[in-house]
């Protein structure tokens, strides 16, 4: 039988090395006296019917006990260092990556270069994606994430509210994955010198591959006004290409600051507007390239790209 033979050539191989006329070998020597392999193991072992042990058996003697023996790095030493390369050459691809995003207002004002250059590390980033199957990894997906990038033409309208004149601004579009109730909430937050809100949807999602997962919405809700207990209005503002200057109207906002701190607490008070989606129509897909404990990269059903950041990771700084 062709394991027998095998089984033959690792036993019987060692045999001259330990003759009679052999130099004797240290206490500390791997190599084991013949007597200390009876003949009847031999044989009991060789015609078994399970062969398995001696070749994991090699395996280990060879890898490990050996190499240590003549001052070889065990060959797991090297797929450690193997990882470590890939995981520096990640964080570099990131810290590179959040440079460039540094000032483009998630993307809005970046130039045609830069969108390049983003697009590129893009690609990079996907392929060296440390979680082939990121809907498999929900623990992954669970948690607020902050946009930070997008292609996505139709919501430059939305972000470019910011160029009006400066009474209103979109300070945070997020996204959280509660992978136990398979909801996704998309939250866009306005600030404004009077007040604050935010605008909400909420959907359900369902896993359809590895990678992709359906998601269909179920409500829209307008958030309660917060106003603010101190209204702060800057020095000058843009409008139609002039400065206007709004110092000489401080006073005046100064003496309505009591009268708009009584009325946020009355509006706070209010629930926020919930409006249904019953259109079967309103759903998309999402598939996640990119994912690790701080970072996703996630393309829609249009070809838009989103890179998104796990709230409080260092790459928001």
């Amino acid at each position: 039988m062709s394991s027998s033979a095998t089984f033959n050539a690792f036993t019987l191989k060692p045999i001259p090395a330990i003759s009679s006329g052999s130099r004797r070998r240290s206490p500390s020597s791997l190599a084991a006296p013949a007597s200390a392999f009876p003949a009847t193991k031999i044989l009991t072992a060789k015609s078994g019917s399970k062969p398995a042990p001696s070749f994991r058996l090699r395996a280990v003697v060879d890898d490990d006990e050996w190499g240590k023996e003549n001052g070889e790095e065990p060959a797991s030493n090297s797929g450690t260092v193997a990882v470590a390369e890939i995981d520096t050459e990640i964080v570099e691809l990131k810290q590179r990556l959040k440079g460039l995003l540094y000032g483009t207002d998630r993307g809005l004002k970046a130039s045609s270069e830069t969108r390049a250059e983003i697009g590129e590390l893009i690609t990079q980033l996907e392929a060296k994606n440390p979680t082939p199957a990121p809907t498999e990894a929900l623990t992954l997906l669970n948690g607020k994430w902050i946009l930070a990038y997008t292609s996505f033409s139709q919501l430059f309208p939305l972000l470019g509210s910011g160029r009006l004149p400066e009474l209103v601004k979109v300070e945070e579009i997020s996204q959280t994955i509660d992978s136990e109730a398979f909801t996704v909430q998309n939250s866009v937050q306005f600030a404004g010198p009077l007040a604050t809100t935010s605008v909400t949807t909420n959907a359900k999602f369902e896993v359809r591959s590895p990678k992709r997962v359906q998601i269909k919405f179920e409500e829209g809700i307008i958030g309660t006004p917060q106003l603010t207990d101190s209204i702060v209005i800057p020095d000058k503002v843009e409008f139609l290409g002039q400065n206007i200057d709004l110092s000489p109207f401080k006073g005046v906002f100064t003496s309505i600051q009591d009268a708009a701190s009584s009325v946020a607490r009355t509006i706070s008070g209010q629930p926020p507007l919930k409006i249904p989606i019953n259109n079967s129509n309103a759903q998309s897909w999402l598939l996640t390239t990119y994912l690790d404990e701080e970072l996703r990269i996630s393309r829609s059903d249009g070809g838009s790209v989103f890179v998104l950041v796990k709230e409080g990771s260092s790459l928001l700084d």
